[in-house]
């Protein structure tokens, strides 16, 4: 390791003692703000460049972002001002990344390479090192780059610099997850989660669902949110609330069947001093706590037919009559409907209001079932894993193989709920920080009896395929590289088990 590391620099023992003092210095940094800046500084000392930059990769939008620079004397550029410049197109980096092993340039101002991405300075830069920096899973997350205008041989930092960077980044990411479980949850939705709306998976049915999202959720319209046990409704509900003109106001959830009829018909609509035995003063229901916002009816086909009634006054007047009160008054609030129930069936059945249910109805969302998000249980699966690992505060942990596969093929009828509960368990029953199948403790009648062999291997294929592809970004070459096939073989094993790779984005 002594060999590898140092003796190709010129004072190998000084700069051991300089790396370990960083190494060090960066363990204990507690600021997330602060240590990008803190690594690229002691990159710029150790390699003893005048330039040094800190680059990371979006795994979800595929950009790469400059995050850090060390100049000293110079102004912090537009691109650190304006975090939304992606570097992923410049011919340098990129070649650094496609490759994933450091190299350098000797004259990077001899005119054969675009330097365009490197800051204004007086003299021109020559001497440039990019290096690679991966994470936990052997993918690419990071970019480093030092330059000097000087003619200097920065090879030999390679190594030492790309370990020093892997465990800046790894710091980073624990950092990050201790201040994440902190903070409000709708704070932090952008970094965690995979899509516009806070919504973990990418699959063509939860496209779907936000689509739908973003069509209703500037609107008035009450929406009416079904599906199974689990799917994730109020999760939903809260998305348009936080995503809609209303999101600096309340949101208040009621479980219509979490309380009797008198005590519910009190719940909402409040009541006067003196309506009933124990009314000793004013309540102002959740109607009232919700003025301005949103009120999600959570199981809304347990509601009562009396209160029913009321309900759909308050959707045609938009007032409500405390108990006990003599007179209505106005309310601006939002009603998004939950139920796992067939309402239409039991307006046949005579069990809920015809009116009612046409009114709550007027922008239905159907949430898909788990089973029918193709390649989402294993994203939700690591970011369940994550979230524990950061509430036990534990390091974070792997998967097996074996366990991603029995994930895939289980049927969850209890849907995410299901799902997350699962990965908690398994995350504590996890000793060696890799899950394995016998921490999951799935039934072993996990698909249906009815399907065939060939049935069940395409079903754990297709999913894994999906899953593979997603963590490349769409890139079918990267893709067939990660799994050991032909590139063809790969492409002919998507139509076989159609996989709609022609939408993902490929960055070939």
């Amino acid at each position: 390791m002594m060999d590898n590391l140092f003796t190709q620099l010129p004072h190998p023992l000084a700069y051991a003692d300089a790396l370990l003092a960083w190494f060090t210095r960066l363990g204990m940094e507690s600021d997330e703000s602060t240590l990008p800046g803190d690594y690229v500084t002691a990159a710029a000392q150790l390699s003893q460049c005048e330039l040094s930059q800190l680059y990371l990769l979006d795994e979800v939008t595929g950009q790469l972002k400059l995050i850090a620079r060390h100049l000293p004397g110079v102004l912090p550029s537009t691109d650190l001002v304006n975090p939304d410049v992606d570097f992923k197109n410049e011919q340098l980096l990129q070649f650094a990344m496609g490759q994933n092993q450091a190299f350098f340039v000797a004259d990077v101002g001899s005119g054969l390479y675009d330097s365009g991405f490197l800051p204004a300075v007086d003299e021109p830069w020559r001497s440039l090192l990019c290096v690679p920096l991966t994470n936990r899973r052997k993918k690419i997350s990071g970019l480093l780059l030092c330059a000097s205008p000087r003619r200097v041989d920065l090879l030999g930092y390679a190594v030492s610099l790309e370990k020093l960077g892997r465990f800046a980044l790894n710091q980073l990411v624990v950092l990050r997850r201790g201040h994440r479980s902190s903070i409000p949850l709708k704070t932090i939705r952008s970094a965690a989660y995979t899509n516009d709306y806070g919504l973990i998976g990418n699959s063509s049915a939860m496209g779907e669902t936000c689509r739908l999202i973003g069509k209703v959720r500037n609107s008035p319209y009450t929406v009416l949110l079904r599906g199974e046990t689990g799917t994730g409704k109020e999760v939903v509900a809260r998305v348009i609330h936080d995503a809609g003109p209303r999101r600096t106001k309340a949101f208040v959830v009621q479980n219509c069947a979490a309380f009797p009829e008198g005590l519910l018909e009190s719940e909402l609509f409040g009541y006067r001093k003196g309506a009933f035995t124990g009314a000793e003063r004013d309540y102002a229901g959740l109607f009232d706590a919700a003025h301005g916002g949103t009120l999600l009816l959570d199981e809304i086909g347990d509601m009562p037919l009396s209160l029913q009634a009321k309900l759909l006054r308050v959707l045609q007047e938009g007032e409500i009559r405390p108990l006990g009160a003599t007179a209505a008054h106005k309310v601006d609030v939002r009603i998004i409907a939950a139920t796992h129930r067939d309402l239409a069936s039991m307006v046949a059945q005579g069990s809920f209001r015809e009116d009612l249910y046409y009114r709550l109805a007027q922008f239905p969302i159907e949430l898909p079932a788990l089973r029918q998000r193709d390649g989402d249980v294993l994203e939700l699966a690591r970011h369940f894993a994550d979230k524990a690992c950061s509430f036990l505060e534990r390091a974070p942990i792997d998967w097996s193989n074996a366990a991603l596969d029995q994930l895939s093929s289980h049927a969850f009828p209890g849907n995410v709920r299901e799902l997350k509960c699962l990965v908690e368990r398994a995350v504590l029953l996890c000793d060696d920080g890799v899950i394995l199948p016998v921490h999951l403790s799935l039934a072993p009648t996990s698909v249906p009896v009815d399907a065939t062999l060939r049935q069940r291997l395409e079903r754990v294929e297709r999913v894994f395929l999906i899953d593979c592809l997603r963590k490349n970004r769409g890139n079918r070459t990267w893709a067939a590289r990660e799994l050991g096939l032909a590139r063809r073989t790969l492409l002919y094993r998507l139509a076989r088990l159609k996989i709609p790779f022609g939408d993902l984005k490929e960055e070939c």
